[in-house]
């Protein structure tokens, strides 16, 4: 037979003591029938129950569910119930059946704790809790506190210094021990149920992190890595090796230098960027090193030693295995020497594209094609009688600095100074790439991950392509295909050199000319191709505007401030305009100007 349970009501402290023994007397008789509980003596009653009582001054009949109506017996005659040692009080509902108190069924959310094997009153609710289970109730019971106690909080009025008050029942409260007391007092059934709430969070978190971790059993520490792992962890030992042999061999010709970049969502950027200045500092690399919530995006230079060994690390950490392999490296000669300096930076974007991210996003690039695939997409383009009206279009996308030392026959090479103008540069000519097939490239291929996405939104193109690998990874299988001249560089080298074709010329005489210098005024960062014979006659400036500044400058050593133009930057539009009868060689060859800006 079900005993009724009526309403519960709380009971004030000082009649804890009559409440100990009424109850006694109820849990008698009702173990006598269900043999849920197990008599003691009366002198250990506050043993039973001295965790509930110490933390909040939660009356037992509260804090057990039951009745204080039920409870009866005098605390001089009737003994005192006690829990075991283990046991943990029980949130099922009163309204169960004889069937689950018979079971000792005690759910707390994940905690689903059962004793099938009542034989007698000694072994009747001994729930054995492993340490996990119980410090996963005791965060959850004070977290459950915390939440109540922070719901009552109100602004303090500004006379007062403290920044809170708490006001609950009519009541306001000034400091916190007063509403922790109040709420442990008056509140107790409140938390219980509260209890119940954040255990039952924590069975939903639990099984789900459970099943993430099981999604990615390949890289279990990708999620927690820039929380809780510190940045030396994850630098290589280099305990093995001289110290020599990181710093030696970093001389153009002994040494090496990386290019990468990787497209990855990442969720701490500034994490990232403190580990790899630390790794480049360990390696005694120098470079630049882009880093933004897309991915990252280097250049570094050392000896090989130090640029396997950071290979080697990018590969191996969790945040990259997945999307790098060893084949995304593109390297030449060089060292430390081609960088004036180490720079690592978190960024809005890895490539500066001036387009945020969320709007043009790397995930919806053009379709890749291998360097044997885009020779061959070329070879076909090249082979066609009128490229004018082909439906082809192979389009640069670097610079016209770049594209000036070296480029595909027959490509579109715009004239701009800056990638951020290249969104631009798509708008101004939309007309031009209507109804065609688009065969992309640039350097290492990461300005046309975007790039080609962007281009793609305008959704006149027929099919938009991309180099994988740029250039770098073309002439490493083609050294003699279709690109010809130089590859340029933003280091210290300016160009590498692939094969012996030379496709620009000094700004000066006009003979074949390919490598580029700074002008010699101290304040213009542009490049200018100028042959040794001119160099010889003065001609070192990028534009006579430039020359006349070094000249005067050279009048006068004491004035060192000049405007920064040039005749070469003043004359160039910002964003030029294609005209449609003009064919793509010819379009290409309309950008081969003198000067540039290092810096773009």
């Amino acid at each position: 037979m079900r005993a009724e349970w009526p309403a519960r009501r709380r009971c004030r402290s000082r009649r804890l003591p009559e409440a100990q023994g009424r109850m006694a007397g109820w849990l008698r008789e009702l173990g006598s029938r269900s043999r849920l509980w197990k008599l003691t003596r009366p002198e250990r009653t506050s043993d039973c129950f001295s965790n509930v009582f110490n933390t909040y001054r939660v009356p037992p009949y509260v804090y057990l569910n039951i009745p204080r109506s039920d409870i009866s017996g005098d605390s001089r005659k009737e003994p005192t119930p006690r829990l075991e040692p283990n046991q943990m009080p029980s949130s099922t509902s009163p309204d169960q059946g004889d069937d689950d108190l018979e079971a000792c069924v005690l759910r707390f959310s994940d905690l689903d704790l059962k004793d099938t094997s009542l034989i007698n009153p000694s072994s009747s609710l001994k729930a054995e809790l492993d340490v996990s289970t119980k410090k996963k109730y005791s965060f959850a019971k004070k977290k459950a506190f915390a939440l109540f106690v922070k719901t009552k909080e109100v602004p303090a009025p500004p006379c007062e210094c403290k920044e809170k008050w708490w006001k609950c029942c009519q009541q306001l409260f000034t400091d916190p021990t007063s509403i922790h007391r109040h709420v442990a007092t008056q509140h107790a059934d409140e938390i219980c149920h509260e209890t119940a709430s954040v255990l039952r969070q924590l069975a939903v978190t639990s099984s789900t992190s459970k099943s993430l971790e099981s999604a990615d059993k390949r890289n279990p520490f990708k999620e927690d890595l820039t929380h809780n792992q510190e940045v030396s962890t994850w630098l290589p030992d280099i305990s093995c090796f001289n110290p020599d042999e990181l710093i030696s061999g970093q001389g153009n010709d002994e040494g090496e230098v990386l290019l990468y970049y990787c497209y990855c969502d990442l969720k701490d950027p500034d994490w990232v960027c403190a580990w790899q200045t630390a790794l480049c500092q360990h390696l005694h690399l120098t470079g630049k090193v882009r880093i933004a919530t897309e991915g990252i995006n280097g250049t570094v230079g050392g000896s090989r030693l130090a640029t396997r060994l950071y290979v080697s690390a990018m590969l191996s950490c969790p945040l990259f295995k997945d999307y790098l392999c060893k084949d995304d490296f593109k390297t030449s000669k060089g060292g430390a020497c081609c960088f004036p300096e180490l720079r690592v930076g978190v960024f809005e974007e890895i490539v500066p594209m001036g387009i945020s991210p969320n709007k043009i996003s790397y995930k919806k690039p053009g379709i890749h094609l291998s360097p044997g695939e885009f020779h061959k997409e070329v070879e076909k383009f090249l082979s066609q009688a009128n490229q004018e009206e082909s439906d082809t279009i192979l389009l640069d996308c670097r610079n016209f600095y770049e594209s000036k030392i070296g480029r595909f026959q027959g490509c579109l090479a715009p004239d701009i100074r800056k990638f951020s103008y290249f969104p631009s540069y798509v708008d101004e000519n939309l007309e031009l790439f209507k109804e065609k097939r688009v065969l992309m490239y640039c350097t290492g291929g990461i300005r046309c991950e975007r790039g080609s996405a962007y281009l793609k939104t305008k959704g006149v193109c027929k099919e938009v392509f991309q180099l994988k690998g740029g250039i770098h990874k073309y002439l490493e299988e083609f050294p003699d295909g279709f690109y010809k001249g130089k590859l340029f560089v933003f280091d210290e080298r300016y160009a590498l050199s692939f094969n012996n074709d030379i496709v620009s010329e000094c700004s000066y005489c006009g003979v074949p000319w390919d490598h580029y210098k700074l002008c010699c005024t101290p304040q213009c960062r542009q490049l200018v191709l100028t042959c040794p014979a001119c160099q010889e006659r003065g001609f070192t400036a990028c534009c006579a505007t430039c020359q006349d500044k070094g000249n005067r400058q050279a009048a006068s050593p004491a004035q060192s401030s000049f405007k920064e133009e040039c005749e070469c930057t003043a004359r160039r539009p910002r964003v030029p305009r294609e005209l449609s009868q003009r064919g793509p060689l010819a379009a290409g060859a309309s950008s081969l100007e003198p000067g540039a800006q290092a810096g773009c």
